[in-house]
């Protein structure tokens, strides 16, 4: 067997064996039920559970204003917000305050909003894990929402999500957002995203009760109990993890605890990036982590890239015979669970997949760009704070 005929063989393989993966999988992935079809998820005559929602905001002006007067608009019978200052320069700390005033003077509003200002980090600390952290440290509930300083939350978002979490008895759900792009060609490269991560990740796998591996956590929606947080050991055990929503849900399935991820398209909406030019270096700061800021796995996951996804589609022109066939097979299933994932995660139809090939060289440039930098600079810079390698790899994963 000559090494295209080979490396046909294994591309069919592999795809072959993610058609089966995704195609049971995507199904474990429902959609945040509304309350109705939820149930109440009540128990007896107990009181309703408070919920402290905790954010964190750095340089956020231009969006935390929106935020808090959502949170502040849920029909939730008791929650309380936590907004936490790290470090701003801009006007998001005034922002803040005049939210807090704003919402004290209004004598129909019954949320209880604390402002947290952070002028000095620890060392130790990524200022995103310190400062929920420090949110923690004031909250009162029972279950804590972290959450990010750019989402938008429908009405009913936290009352749906507790009474399924009482109604699943869960004790950590977590939940992917509607992700709002404005252009073609960033909506094409974070639907390639979410699909490359969906089959690295598989987060179906959080909610198998019988594993405890692999979990799931989106900096978007945490709600976690206060007891399996603090069994975890707080945001304390991963505080130098740019991949923190990640490393939480982990620690909830490692020790044992049982976790729901839900899709919550009707709940939750979020605008990640502006344009293309901000997701790619955005990105750019964070995707080195999510291989342990180890160059031998960062270079095979752009290796396999490039054999698996992106050769498909010049194979299928080049390459005579059989292998041709493979290849044609490959990139048709490629495609196919491409868009099942994003009709499953998002509300869009999919139709980026006509750039497919590009956007995985697009991606494979961010991730090689990610490793460069980072290495060349001996860190990374996370919202105006230097982090060096050193310090990033001393805590285990």
């Amino acid at each position: 067997m000559s090494i295209i005929e080979a490396a046909a063989a294994i591309t069919l393989l592999y795809w072959t064996f993610m058609l089966v993966q995704m195609g049971v999988g995507l199904r474990l992935l429902p959609p945040l039920p509304k309350r109705a079809e939820a149930g109440s998820g009540a128990r007896g005559k107990e009181k309703t559970p408070l919920v402290s929602v905790i954010l964190a905001a750095k340089e956020e002006e231009k969006t935390i204003r929106e935020t808090v007067q959502h949170l502040l608009q849920q029909d939730y019978a008791r929650f309380e917000i936590i907004a936490v200052n790290d470090r701003s320069s801009d006007a998001t700390g005034r922002k803040l305050e005049e939210l807090r005033r704003w919402s004290e003077g209004r004598p129909e509003s019954r949320v209880p909003l604390t402002v947290i200002h952070i002028t000095t980090l620890p060392d130790g600390w990524l200022g995103k894990n310190h400062a929920l952290y420090q949110g923690y440290k004031q909250a009162k509930g029972k279950y804590l929402l972290f959450t990010d300083a750019d989402v938008r939350f429908q009405p009913t978002t936290i009352r749906d999500a507790v009474a399924y979490a009482e109604r699943q008895e869960a004790d950590h759900v977590t939940m992917s957002p509607y992700m709002k792009s404005q252009s073609f060609w960033l909506r094409a490269f974070v639907h390639y995203f979410l699909f490359s991560l969906c089959l690295f990740i598989r987060p179906w796998r959080a909610n198998l009760d019988h594993q405890h591996r692999h979990g799931m956590g989106i900096g978007a929606f945490n709600l976690i109990s206060r007891q399996t947080y603090e069994g975890i050991g707080t945001h304390q055990t991963f505080a130098l993890r740019p991949d923190d929503d990640l490393q939480l849900g982990y620690r909830v399935k490692k020790h044992g605890y049982r976790q729901r991820f839900v899709t919550g398209n009707d709940h939750l909406e979020v605008e990640w990036y502006p344009n293309l030019q901000s997701a790619v270096q955005g990105l750019e700061k964070n995707l080195f982590s999510g291989f342990r800021y180890r160059f031998s796995y960062a270079l095979a996951g752009m290796l396999g890239q490039l054999l698996f996804f992106f050769f498909p589609f010049i194979a299928l022109w080049i390459v005579p015979g059989w292998p041709r066939l493979a290849y044609i097979l490959s990139a048709a299933i490629a495609v196919g669970l491409y868009l099942l994932c994003v009709r499953r995660l998002t509300r869009d139809s999919g139709r980026e997949a006509i750039v497919f090939p590009l956007t995985v060289c697009l991606l494979v440039y961010v991730l090689g760009r990610s490793v460069f930098l980072t290495l060349r600079r001996g860190g990374i810079y996370w919202r105006g704070t230097f982090y060096s390698l050193r310090e990033l790899k001393k805590r285990k994963p």
